[in-house]
């Protein structure tokens, strides 16, 4: 990839020649945009921007701004230079003969037959449609000649007037939410900002108060539910007899402008059902599982003793994200090297659409040579698109699975390298025999460093499998996609079946190399009896792993909701300023869901991080207790290494040796 590949062919557009618009250092410097000659060939955007219509194209320092034809600047060249000097930096570098006939500059496109107004778009000239009135128009004009001595409307452009407008909309679109962002950054960054210090509060204070901060959490999610639940009901009676109210989503079609929807009831109607639902699955989850929760509470009490000696372990999530932020920087650069591999390849472009030799493959330093031009006048050798037919271009598709399978594996090993690092700092902590006071001198640097000298190779190998297994699922995406417009029911039931399998199977081995990297920081074996060690200590706990582990990860779930809900409910209020005291700083925005969107979602992944920790944190106590169990009775010879608390927590009354 480093070797062939050249970001440049995305980077600038390529004209007929082959050569990079807006390149440095070339004569093409300060022609950054691409013009094309007739762009009624095109048949679509897609093709436009694939640099593959059929009609000559040219770097240009900047589009047309008005309507010209090459029958009208010829005729008028000697008492309007200036029209033609205009109109001369639209046809081929070198060409100044306004006296050579029409008919040959239009068989050896020389120059365009017309110009008309654009602006430019993905360094690309696009037709300045508009509408007025409902009429469809580029320049405020419904009509243009296409200097072939016919006057045509611009409805015969629609076939790519209508993939155009959607581009531009999209592009407006993206443009407003741009803005949006340039606006609402500060704010992003203050709400984020307050994400991470509720999250970092509340994990300093469930140590002491884990039950009551559970209870207020699980309480808060249902109360934060119910305001949704009224304010729906709110909106929806509001609307209740304002005109076009009634419509229905299906009735208005898609719109780009989202406060088109919250004007209908049924929205409103279909968000206030939706959160009744997990109002009432949350309120029943509690009921059947509130003996269940208690233990949990108990366990993550214990966890938040561990983490308060150990507070470097909530700062460690930094370091797997930018781990993660250096693959995947990798894979894309990579990625980009391996598409643009390709070497320039030139096809004939003929007028004639007899010619049997048009879009076949030439070679534009020989093509003058050959009798192509002779069987088919005017025709001529462009660039087509990047390619090549050598072994390398044949299996680029091949180096790119490659590519996309090491970054998986690398991604794997680095989460691999955080759950065993992290796994090690907390296990020191449980087999400490006095807690603080034998635990190691900076646990997680410690547990990092005997991870990276130890354990790499085992890490190494189970991101290995989970890789392998994520790759297959990623081929199983692609040929699905391939296959979307097939009939075969058989083909598409198959299909689904594999895709189902991979997925279960991909989740069975994270849960399986999870704990297994834990058994690995406890003992320093091998990948494989890690693994099968820690298997068949879950399944003669399973009943513990069931209500211990899942209400954790259910638990620390509502967390993380109520964080993102919390922040985000406060970010409402501030974006649409309904607080009085700062009404005044909230900016002006064109869509206010995107900073408000920012936020949650970023709040969200804040508290994933923290509460990441102490999952594992959990998790590795939970494996801890269920091993301490099983090497020592609670003797003077074998005592146990679980706290007090911890031991009675989980069925033990006293510390006493088994009996025999």
């Amino acid at each position: 990839a480093w070797v062939h590949g050249d970001p440049r062919k995305v980077i600038y557009p390529t004209d007929s020649y082959g050569q990079f618009c807006g390149q440095k250092d070339t004569l093409n410097e300060n022609k950054t945009i691409l013009f094309y000659f007739n762009i009624l060939k095109c048949a679509s955007p897609v093709v436009l921007i694939n640099l593959q219509c059929p009609t000559t194209q040219l770097c240009v320092s900047k589009c047309p701004d008005r309507f010209a034809t090459y029958i009208d600047v010829q005729a008028s060249y000697r008492y309007k230079p200036d029209q033609w000097n205009y109109f001369r930096q639209f046809c081929k570098p070198g060409f100044n003969n306004p006296r050579k006939s029409v008919a040959q500059v239009l068989r050896d496109e020389d120059c365009p037959s017309m110009i008309i107004p654009s602006r430019p778009f993905l360094k690309r000239c696009f037709p300045d449609f508009s509408t007025k009135n409902g009429v469809l128009t580029v320049a405020n004009q419904t009509t243009f000649r296409d200097g072939r001595g016919k006057t045509r409307n611009v409805t015969d452009l629609r076939e790519a007037a209508n993939g155009i407008n959607n581009v531009l909309d999209a592009r407006s679109v993206g443009m407003k939410i741009f803005e949006d962002y340039a606006i609402s950054w500060y704010w992003i960054l203050i709400g984020l900002f307050i994400a991470m210090i509720v999250s970092l509060l509340f994990l300093v204070l469930l140590r002491f108060t884990a039950g009551v901060l559970f209870w207020i959490f699980i309480f808060g999610v249902i109360g934060i539910i119910g305001y949704g639940i009224w304010h729906c009901y709110w909106e929806y009676d509001h609307l209740k007899g304002i005109p076009g109210s009634d419509l229905t989503v299906y009735d208005i079609g898609f719109q780009t402008d989202f406060r088109v929807y919250l004007q209908l009831r049924q929205t409103w109607l279909a968000f206030m059902i939706i959160l009744c639902v997990v109002e009432v699955i949350i309120i029943l989850m509690l009921i059947f599982l509130r003996n269940r929760i208690r233990i949990a509470i108990a366990l993550l009490k214990e966890g938040s003793r561990a983490i308060g000696y150990i507070m470097s372990t909530l700062f460690y999530p930094i370091v797997t994200f930018i781990l993660i932020a250096i693959c995947i920087s990798y894979w894309a650069v990579t990625a980009v090297f391996l598409a643009t591999s390709g070497e320039p390849v030139y096809k004939v472009m003929a007028n004639q659409t007899l010619c049997k030799y048009a879009n076949l493959t030439c070679d534009p330093e020989t093509f003058n040579t050959t009798n192509v031009t002779k069987l088919c006048p005017g025709a001529q050798c462009t660039f087509a698109f990047y390619g090549g037919e050598s072994l390398y271009h044949k299996y680029i598709f091949i180096f790119q699975l490659a590519n996309a399978f090491v970054f998986l594996w690398l991604v794997n090993f680095a989460i691999a390298l955080g759950q065993c690092t992290l796994a090690g700092a907390f296990a020191s902590y449980y087999w400490a025999s006095r807690k603080p006071a034998d635990i190691p001198l900076w646990p997680l640097f410690s547990s990092f460093g005997r991870a990276i000298r130890y354990h790499t190779g085992s890490l190494a190998f189970g991101a290995l499998i989970l890789a392998i297994v994520q790759l297959i699922r990623v081929i199983l995406e692609y040929l699905d996609h391939k296959l979307k417009g097939t009939q075969n029911s058989f083909t598409r039931f198959l299909l689904c079946c594999l895709k189902c399998c991979f997925w279960c199977l991909e989740k069975f081995l994270k849960f399986i190399n999870r704990n297994a990297y834990i058994m690995i920081a406890i003992y320093g074996k091998n990948f494989c009896t890690s693994a099968k060690e820690a298997f068949f200590l879950l399944m003669r706990n399973v009943v513990r792993v069931a209500v211990l582990d899942k209400v954790t990860d259910f638990l620390l779930f509502l967390g993380k909701i109520l964080v993102a809900g919390g922040v985000g409910v406060l970010a409402f209020f501030f974006f649409t300023q309904r607080i009085p005291l700062f009404a005044q700083e909230a900016p002006t925005l064109n869509y206010y869901w995107v900073p408000l969107l920012t936020v949650i979602i970023g709040s969200y992944l804040v508290a994933h991080g923290f509460f990441s920790v102490y999952a594992m944190c959990v998790d590795t106590l939970f494996l801890c207790f269920c091993e301490d169990l099983e090497r020592n009775d609670g003797s003077t010879a074998k005592p146990y290494f679980m706290s007090a608390s911890l031991h009675r927590i989980l069925g033990k009354k006293e510390l006493s040796p088994k009996k025999a």
